[in-house]
């Protein structure tokens, strides 16, 4: 047999759609910290990241945090990515212009349509309407 056969009897397998970042607070940071720095037994902070779930590379980073003020009680933690610009009161403006130019544009096309209307009318009933040349 070249491939191997994965046979799964009695269980169910869930798949999520997309793993979710996992995200800690400030305050579990620094008690895992604390927790870390007050083991002194070899091994102890091998088993703490063991029994948390954690990496020590989560540690290091952490570390870094407290050393630099980030963890401090009162704080709060940055949330990652971009983050929103107030919009330039000249790009809204330039929108609301825009706005206005598309509906008076459609308004200036329904106003024509309808003046060739009336012309067209009163040169049936004989009665030529008067234009802006004559």
């Amino acid at each position: 047999m070249d491939q191997a056969e994965v046979v799964v009897v009695g269980q169910e397998i869930e798949v999520t759609e997309h793993a979710k970042r996992r995200s800690f607070t400030a305050e579990y940071k620094r008690r895992i910290v604390k927790e870390a720095d007050a083991s002194k037994a070899a091994g102890e902070i091998g088993a703490l990241l063991r029994r948390e779930g954690l990496y020590s590379s989560h540690l290091c980073v952490w570390r870094a945090a407290r050393d630099r003020g980030e963890l401090a009680p009162g704080t709060v933690t940055k949330k990652r990515g971009l983050k929103a610009a107030p919009p330039d009161p000249r790009d809204l403006e330039i929108a609301r212009l825009q706005r206005d130019v598309v509906r008076l544009e459609k308004r200036a096309t329904r106003a024509e349509a309808l003046v060739d209307i009336q012309k067209k009318v009163a040169a049936l009933l004989g009665r030529p309407f008067e234009t802006e040349d004559s």
